[in-house]
């Protein structure tokens, strides 16, 4: 069974939220790591960047599949992580901690309520 905190935020694409302040710190579950196997490359946005809610922010590679990642809210990118350039299977390992992805200032806070709750998103993973 997926690890599912309750303290975050999840989209449907499997992307999960953590909010501090006006920034939202954002990775791919414990359940799409895992179907996903192991990674082997992830292409994020650079520092400065625009993103806009549900549109994609960069794409991941995995030894099974290469899929899209969603962005769960829209704003600019203000941090990237770079240890995933060296090491991208950190993510496999640490999903919600040292494997996250980028930090976004979030434009519209509205954006987060929108986002399930793990409740919802257990339910979307069954």
């Amino acid at each position: 069974m997926a690890n599912v905190p309750a303290e975050l935020k999840y989209t449907k694409e499997h992307e999960w939220v953590k909010v501090e302040g006006k920034v939202a710190i954002v990775g791919i579950t414990d359940y799409a790591q895992g179907e996903l196997g192991d990674i082997v490359f992830v292409e994020l946005p650079s520092v400065g960047d625009s993103v806009v809610q549900m549109k994609p922010f960069g794409t991941i590679e995995a030894v099974k599949a290469v899929s899209d990642m969603y962005a769960p809210v829209s704003g600019k990118v203000v941090e990237v992580n770079a240890a995933l350039d060296d090491d991208p299977m950190i993510i496999n390992r640490d999903p919600y901690g040292d494997g996250w992805m980028l930090k976004i200032e979030f434009s519209n806070a509205t954006e987060i309520e929108q986002l399930l709750d793990a409740t919802g998103y257990n339910s979307v993973i069954g």
